[in-house]
């Protein structure tokens, strides 16, 4: 009897950690991500995402992939300055475990973007054609080819940009074009900027605004 109660036991511990073997990861924990933002990310992002300010992000429904890669690269490594250089970013994450900045980019990933539009009409068509098939005569390859059509995005790799503030995508273009921000990857949003001019990255920046 003894003998067969160990062999029970043995049994059920085996079963036990097979069971948490085959569970899936953790998710972040939202609740944690949520408490975070309202202390450190609410004021200028505001508390579900949809910041009110042109200049700050929105980043309600980004892709956590990315919202996570972005705050790591704000914190500066090994005694190297910040691979995504802000003076005003660097010391919002400076207390930021991985753990936290995870939380967090879950959090807002699950948030409802709330979108905005273009302002600028006229620079619309201009938009769609360099975002639609790019320019071949300078070298500009088609958004769409990454960031989708309609502005989507690809999980992991490319981040959502429909209905994002122009005058934001408007700036990190320039500050990709001029090398001020370094952070993508194989240096490809770099290269493509390299090529635009001022109209241009106005265009592309008005066109997905307007996109859903």
């Amino acid at each position: 009897m003894i003998r067969l109660l160990a062999l029970g036991a043995g049994f059920a511990a085996c079963c036990a950690v097979s069971a948490l073997a085959q569970q899936p990861p953790v998710k972040p924990e939202l609740a944690r991500g949520q408490s975070i933002a309202a202390q450190v990310c609410a004021a200028c992002h505001a508390a579900d995402g949809n910041s009110t300010a042109p200049a700050n992000p929105k980043i309600a429904g980004q892709f956590p992939e990315y919202l996570n890669k972005q705050l790591g690269d704000f914190k500066p490594k090994d005694g190297k300055k910040p691979a995504r250089e802000s003076a005003v970013m660097t010391g919002m994450v400076a207390n930021l475990s991985a753990a936290d900045m995870k939380s967090l980019a879950a959090y807002y990933a699950a948030q409802q973007l709330r979108p905005s539009a273009a302002a600028d009409k006229d620079l619309v068509a201009l938009g769609q054609k360099i975002w639609r098939g790019g320019n071949p005569a300078k070298n500009i390859p088609a958004c769409s080819g990454c960031h989708g059509p309609a502005g989507s995005g690809i999980p992991a790799q490319y981040p959502r940009l429909a209905g994002q503030y122009a005058e934001y995508l408007g700036a990190q273009l320039k500050a990709f074009r001029e090398a001020t921000r370094a952070n993508d990857t194989n240096g490809i949003m770099r290269g493509v900027a390299a090529h635009m001019n001022d109209r241009e990255i106005r265009a592309v920046s008005e066109y997905a605004a307007g996109l859903r």
